[in-house]
């Protein structure tokens, strides 16, 4: 399916360790779209509740470019990071932890998705775009009432425009839950990439204090945390994929 795979879902939670979570999250948010522009892949943000200047509680993106399945899709599961905070007056270190979901977008005959299984919602978008997207109401919600998926999309300017882009986001999701076949509701599909969010349950270490990001599936160890974080994951991807990336 790999090199099938032309686009993907990114999907970033904050999840334990409050603000710090949230930054946490925005940082990865920005390692992974500064990641896409170095292999020349097309980054688009399509949701996002951000928290603060630099974080994000939750933040959907999609990822366009041949191999970007492939070099990605160990992304998923919790990120742990320690570090002391910025709001950290006694220097401690503190933990906290974001959780990623890599999903491909596939082929619309791929999932049958039927428009009475579809409550669908709008809003104004708000931010950026000019006074158009902030008059009218262009921002897409769409619940999936047989599994209680919710998805939306919020980036574009036309009302059909986010509603096709959230579409395409519930298509990935419900396609990776067959694909897992998952049982019920989507959260045991989350719970089954990325956990509960717990710092306990992580796939990978984040140790400022070290310098060192540690891969606990591979027993890997990376060091220059900021350079990573500015987008240089090759190394990180070459490890998986057993390929050198060029």
């Amino acid at each position: 399916m790999a090199d099938e795979v032309k686009k993907i879902i990114i999907e970033i939670r904050a999840g334990a360790g409050g603000d710090e979570a949230s930054l946490f999250a925005g940082d990865l948010a920005r390692m992974y779209q500064r990641y896409a522009t170095k292999r020349g892949w097309r980054f688009s943000t399509l949701d996002a509740s951000e928290s603060g200047a630099r974080g994000y509680k939750t933040l959907v993106a999609e990822i366009a470019g041949a191999g970007a399945y492939e070099a990605l899709k160990q992304e998923s599961g919790v990120h742990r990071v320690q570090r002391v905070p910025v709001t950290e007056r006694q220097g401690r270190v503190h933990t906290s932890t974001a959780s990623v979901a890599v999903l491909p977008i596939v082929e619309a005959k791929a999932v049958d998705i039927k428009e009475s299984d579809l409550e669908v919602t709008f809003s104004r978008a708000g931010g950026p775009g000019g006074q158009n997207v902030n008059k009218v109401e262009t921002a897409v919600r769409i619940l999936h009432k047989p599994t209680g998926v919710v998805v939306g999309s919020r980036e574009e300017r036309s009302q059909h425009a986010n509603r096709e882009r959230a579409i395409e986001v519930l298509r990935a999701k419900l396609y990776e839950a067959q694909q897992l076949q998952a049982v019920g509701s989507v959260s045991e599909l989350r719970k089954e990439q990325i956990g509960s969010g717990d710092r306990s349950e992580k796939i990978r270490t984040y140790n400022f204090p070290d310098d060192r990001i540690t891969d606990h599936r591979i027993g890997k160890k990376f060091s220059n945390i900021e350079k990573i974080l500015e987008g240089n994951l090759d190394k990180i991807v070459e490890a998986f994929t057993g390929t050198t990336v060029k």
